[in-house]
């Protein structure tokens, strides 16, 4: 068990110190992540002990989302003053991202179909 954890933490580690040391708008988990796919890809898998540490942790992954209900709970009066502005801002922003992308990605497939 204590190779497995070291295994996931040494790839968030190099992650975060590729992400440090490039500056890429990517966070060090993120990358750490996807290079412990590419181990994985590489090795064939996750051996049985890397497979149960995994799955232990997964069983309380739901109490990360503890600390942000709590903030929700004790915010609830500036949720509630600013009501307005998230309701329209989140669907807004949401159908504006969509768009962009859209846009962005039909601009680029043609770019490529040109070249």
């Amino acid at each position: 068990m204590v190779r497995a954890i070291m295994i996931l933490l040494l790839c968030q580690l190099v992650g975060t110190v590729v992400q440090e040391g490039t500056g890429l708008p990517i966070p060090g988990p993120v990358m750490g992540l996807v290079l412990l796919i590419g181990l994985l890809l590489w090795r064939g898998g996750p051996s049985p002990e890397l497979h149960d540490t995994a799955h232990g942790f997964l069983k309380y992954f739901g109490l990360l989302f503890v600390p942000a209900g709590v903030g929700v709970v004790t915010e609830l009066q500036v949720l509630q003053a600013n009501a307005l502005a998230i309701a329209v801002a989140i669907p807004v922003s949401t159908i504006l991202g969509l768009v962009v992308t859209g846009v962005l990605m039909q601009r680029l497939s043609r770019s490529e179909d040109d070249a």
